[in-house]
């Protein structure tokens, strides 16, 4: 499959090209300060833009490109992940966030 080629199927059921750059924009939208350098945050893109490609797929659930961004903001930046994860589940509660932080010691073990 050619990188430009990928569809994104939207919570709507609504299909979009995958765009690099509005993936890229909303990590550093929504945890952007949370890293030292851009560098660091052009690994994530570029990693979770990798796992894309390697799935061999023609489209994509954007569900999918979310828990992508989650397994690799939880490997290199625990803050980013935890607001990340805020957002994407639409944590209303503590017992939210408690929740995913005891998921991800136990995953760790």
């Amino acid at each position: 499959i050619e990188h430009s080629h990928l569809a994104v199927i939207k919570k709507d059921g609504a299909r979009e090209l995958f765009d690099r750059e509005k993936l890229a924009n909303s990590i550093r939208r929504s945890v952007g300060k949370f890293f030292k350098s851009e560098v660091e945050v052009e690994n994530v893109i570029d990693t979770v833009e990798n796992r894309l490609y390697e799935l061999g797929e023609s489209e994509v659930a954007s569900q999918i490109i979310g828990e992508f961004v989650l397994d690799a903001l939880a490997e290199k930046n625990e803050v980013a992940y935890v607001r990340f994860a805020s957002v994407f589940h639409e944590f209303e509660t503590l017992n939210d966030f408690v929740h995913i932080l005891e998921q991800r010691k136990n995953s760790e073990q």
